[in-house]
């Protein structure tokens, strides 16, 4: 599998402090760069910015080589700077972009140096693939404080998590179901978003994909760690600094270190507990997990010398900043969960839904499942590997995976016979169709088989639903 991109959408929110981003300042000064919503300086501009010695001797050496070459040639006529977005309605865009070359193209020696390094630290033969294993997959939540009504309506606080929480299957799934984002600096809005919510990119049910994705996870046995961007609390702005750091984190911990189970029994993970505010039953559990003070020293210490400086108390329990914003938070989460899971029963298809995610649906429509809630047993099993395994909604998805490879090779079998009869003899070599056919038929008797069914244990398989949808399937 080969990467086919060439050049990478960006935004560089930090371009705009002057030396900060030193790659985006490096890109945006080579050539045939494509730009978008940054200010055109003309001459004066630009004398202006170099005149201004302090500030500009904090750019890169790429940009000031840049903007002195710009006032000596006498072209072009105009010139952007990192640090000067376009200006919009008087005040400087949030979302400038460019288009990026990819690193791994324009520096590769530094990649040779990279797989060079990991092949001779492996001990992997010169002939044999260099695997870059993907062992971790943490999602960053946008959140925000609360921002009173000015165009639109009012954006409710979402920054209720610490840095960094762990969630079980269940209460991460309600959060994916959901897809609540907090307002971005580069959206005039906020609210329920993602690629679910992408309706003209994606012609199927978003149930399709989300009994996919809950199968996948289960079968993995995906440990949904996630990290917090924009704000943690009311009064700590972090953009995304712990996504960055979260990298340097997770490649300083072993197997066991990031195993939920060890850091929940060891402390190093707390539970967030439901509380009650003002007569109000507030359903905190949702969170999940956080980290706590022993993980700050124990695990932080690796990368920071006073970890405890960086990580404080009010980072590591928002609801210390202010507890009114973090009961609006939680209150304007599960509400948003109810309103998202109610659509799947207005057009019908919580019914082709597994039954862990069908579950997880009436909870958050409903508040309980068979009158069950989040935390009961039989609810918590239904997300357990073995129990899916052995499941007659599971065997029911290999059974339609194998249905549609027959169908696969029954389609390749015929249409291979059909070259056979319009094509000439002579080509017949050149194309091997008879060997093509033979290898064909005899993958249509393997598939066919009750050993290739069984094969199948283990993989996602395929969903029912979706071969309904496919006309004459």
């Amino acid at each position: 599998m080969t990467n086919c991109e060439k050049l990478l959408f960006q935004r560089p929110d930090d371009a705009i402090i002057p030396g900060y981003d030193k790659q985006a300042e490096a890109d945006m000064s080579g050539s045939n760069v494509f730009l978008s919503n940054w200010e055109p300086l003309g001459r004066k501009d630009a004398e202006f910015l170099v005149e201004d010695a302090i500030t500009f001797e904090q750019f890169t050496a790429p940009v000031q080589d840049l903007f002195k070459r710009f006032l000596s040639d006498g072209t072009p006529a105009h010139i952007v700077s990192s640090s000067r977005p376009r200006m919009v309605d008087g005040k400087p865009s949030k979302n400038p972009r460019y288009l990026q070359e990819r690193p791994d193209l324009t520096d590769p020696r530094s990649v040779v140096i990279a797989e060079m390094g990991t092949r001779l630290f492996r001990k992997i033969p010169a002939d044999q693939p260099v695997p870059w294993v993907v062992d971790a997959v943490l999602p960053a939540r946008r959140n925000n404080p609360p921002e009173p009504a000015k165009k639109g309506p009012a954006a409710p606080p979402l920054c209720v998590y610490n840095p960094i929480h762990f969630q079980e299957l269940p209460e991460l799934f309600m959060d994916f179901i959901c897809s609540l984002t907090g307002k971005s600096p580069s959206t005039t809005g906020f609210g329920s978003e993602g690629a679910l919510t992408k309706g003209p990119f994606n012609a199927m049910p978003p149930v399709i994909d989300l009994n996919n994705a809950l199968v996948s996870y289960i079968l993995t046995g995906y440990h949904g760690f996630t990290t917090a961007a924009g704000y943690i609390g009311p009064h700590l702005r972090v953009d995304h600094d712990v996504s960055l750091l979260a990298p340097e984190i997770w490649a300083r911990l072993n197997a066991d270190e990031l195993d939920p189970a060890f850091l929940i029994q060891e402390g190093y993970l707390e539970p967030v507990k439901d509380l009650e505010h003002e007569g109000r039953e507030i359903p905190a559990s949702r969170l999940g997990y956080r980290i706590t003070e022993k993980f700050v020293r124990g695990f932080l210490g690796r990368v920071f010398n006073n970890p405890n400086v960086v990580f404080t108390q009010e980072m590591l329990r928002p609801e210390i900043q202010d507890l009114d914003v973090f009961v609006q938070g939680v209150e304007a989460i599960v509400e948003a969960q109810k309103h998202v899971a109610e659509d799947y029963f207005s057009d019908g298809s919580v019914a082709q839904a597994c039954p862990p995610l069908r579950a997880l649906l009436h909870i958050m429509a409903k508040g309980s499942y068979e009158g069950k809630g989040p935390a009961h047993p039989d609810v918590r099993a239904l997300f357990n590997r073995e129990k899916l395994l052995k499941s007659d909604w599971y065997q029911a998805r290999l059974a339609a995976q194998q249905k549609k490879d027959i169908h696969l090779w029954t389609e390749h079998v015929a249409h291979l016979e059909e070259a056979l009869k319009s094509f000439p003899a002579a080509e017949f070599p050149k194309l091997a169709i008879d060997k093509r056919l033979a290898d064909a038929r005899k993958n249509l008797v393997e598939v066919q088989s009750p050993a290739y069914l069984a094969s199948l244990i283990g993989t996602l398989g395929l969903d029912p639903a979706a071969v309904l949808i496919k006309p004459g399937f």
